[in-house]
């Protein structure tokens, strides 16, 4: 008696689909172990056209399909035999009152709703691609699981025929329940998608509930440490990078490795030049652009050797053989580029484990979307930080920055927007020669990159800082002018910073009695 309660035969099966891929091979399994298939418009051609027997929906309920489509399953003879309770004596007594049969598999997927408005289609094209009937029925089959089995994706087809040959075309309680879950799971993520997109239509940036859906693409082993788990989804979004990236080779990507890989990837999309970036927890190491991506790797590089052992290289033209070389004498943990070539595959294939990835495109840095942080309690949602700094910056020193000196200004300003706060970055000929990073004080950040580009100069056997001439970016305004003093005295010539302080008329006068050159942008890029 117990067995009976938890394995349940499969005599009876519905199945209306948008996705065939598979449909056959189900289907004559189906077939072959006299289960009645009833099915509707071109799924049911589908089967038929294969040779196998189908019931149309319309003769198994007496009920035409109507509205070009949109009214065929909503029928009592539908939902009644998959709602009825098998061993509940009123829902039988129902059932045999107004004939209805049970229906003991549902195989649905929706109307592909998601890839619709991914392809750029009309308002009226994405309504008609919203699924009614479909999770309608996934969502009854799916409470009375306890007695019907429910596919929703084309991947657990192989699980089903398995389940069914090993307990003689039954499923067990445990089987039907773990489909169940990804059945609502899936509704969920589907009406998701329909909330968000109408949110969307409307203009609605913050709309009075956040639904966030996303698709298991990977378990890792670990979070950010051992005792963390840790996995990752892939969202709605189509935004080339590491969540989408092809992976050639390399051991698996670590919860750190994904992180970094993603700010490494995102700040190298900023540049149109030939730009190379090399980060080390989430932060540039040195970042450059070149007229070859070999030199771009070589100056980004000597910014912070140290540092940069075991970090991210992200570069944005795919890869090619010179630049594979280069990068294969330092150990670095992984490789992103939009390609790579044949001739670069073959000189990181000796390095078995090195992580190169094929992202196949660039993340655009203009466009907008949302970005989401959990805190106790809730979310913070906000727009992503799409403003670039263009030809709306202001001098306000006495003097003006030369060509060569505004150039890399807006370039420190964009390698900025990617460095934690507090962020002070030294650049010199579009290369990044100090990086300080995340500290709770601007001028300790200030120090610091002071400290890394005498480092820098260090390693490379030079006898002069390479601050010296350098130009300097701060992601924030100075508050004092203490910070901006500390760069004066490491030897930069130009400044670039939002302003917008109390004190932003001591800032200036410190400037130009240093004979600094200033610019404010308008704009922070706080980044915490």
């Amino acid at each position: 008696m117990l067995q009976n309660q938890i394995n349940r035969p499969i005599r009876r099966a519905l199945i209306s689909v948008s996705d065939k891929s598979g449909l056959l091979d189900l289907g004559r399994f189906l077939a072959e172990r006299g289960v009645e298939i009833l099915s509707t418009g071109g799924t049911a051609k589908s089967l038929r056209d294969a040779g196998l027997a189908v019931v149309e929906v319309s003769d198994h309920t007496g009920f035409p399909e109507m509205m070009d489509g949109r009214v065929k399953t909503l029928h009592p003879k539908i939902h009644g035999g998959l709602l009825a309770r098998r061993d509940n004596k009123g829902d039988v007594a129902s059932m045999a009152e107004h004939g209805i049969a049970p229906i003991d598999l549902l195989i649905v997927n929706l109307y592909p709703f998601e890839a619709t408005v991914a392809s750029g289609a009309d308002l009226e094209t994405c309504i008609e691609n919203i699924d009614i009937g479909g999770p309608a029925l996934i969502r009854g089959a799916s409470k009375n699981h306890t007695d019907v089995t429910v596919i929703v994706d084309t991947a657990d087809y192989a699980r089903l025929m398995d389940e069914m040959r090993t307990h003689d075309g039954a499923t067990t309680i445990e089987f039907r329940r773990a489909l169940a879950g990804r059945a609502y799971r899936r509704t969920a993520a589907y009406d998701a998608a329909i909330g968000g997109w109408f949110a969307a239509q409307a203009g609605e940036a913050f709309p009075e509930r956040l639904v966030v859906a996303g698709a298991l693409q990977q378990t890792l082993r670990y979070g950010e440490n051992p005792h963390q788990s840790a996995a990752l989804y892939v969202g709605e979004e189509k935004r080339p990078g590491v969540a989408s990236a092809i992976q050639l080779q390399g051991k698996e990507l670590s919860f750190n490795n994904l992180n970094d890989t993603d700010a490494a990837y995102e700040l190298v999309a900023e540049f149109d030049e030939i730009a190379c970036a090399i980060i080390k927890h989430a932060n540039p190491c040195g970042v450059a652009v070149a007229a070859t991506q070999a030199d771009a790797y070589r100056k980004a590089l000597a910014c912070d050797p140290e540092s940069a052992f075991g970090g991210i290289v992200a570069l944005n033209r795919p890869i090619d053989r010179a630049t594979a070389e280069e990068i294969a004498k330092l150990f670095v943990e992984v490789i992103i580029a939009p390609k790579v070539t044949d001739e670069a595959r073959a000189v990181f294939a000796a390095k078995k484990n090195l992580r190169v990835l094929e992202a196949g495109g660039l993340p655009d840095p203009r466009a907008e979307g949302p970005t989401v942080r959990t805190l106790a309690g809730g979310y913070l949602l906000q727009g992503r930080d799409a403003a670039v700094t263009g030809d709306e910056l202001k001098v306000v020193t006495k003097r003006a920055p030369s060509a060569q000196e505004m150039a890399d200004l807006k370039f420190a300003f964009t390698v900025a927007k990617h460095v934690k706060s507090n962020a002070i970055v030294y650049c010199k000929n579009g290369t990044t020669v100090g990086v300080g990073a995340g500290q709770m004080s601007r001028v300790n950040s200030s120090r610091i990159a002071t400290w890394k580009a005498e480092e820098a100069s260090n390693a490379a056997g030079e006898t002069i800082s390479r601050a010296k001439g350098s130009v300097v970016a701060s992601d924030a305004f100075f508050p004092f002018a203490d910070g901006l003093i500390a760069a004066a005295d490491a030897g930069v010539t130009a400044v670039i910073q939002p302003g917008g302080s109390i004190r932003d008329v001591e800032v200036i006068a410190a400037a130009d009695e240093r004979g600094l050159a200033m610019v404010f942008t308008g704009m922070r890029h706080f980044r915490h």
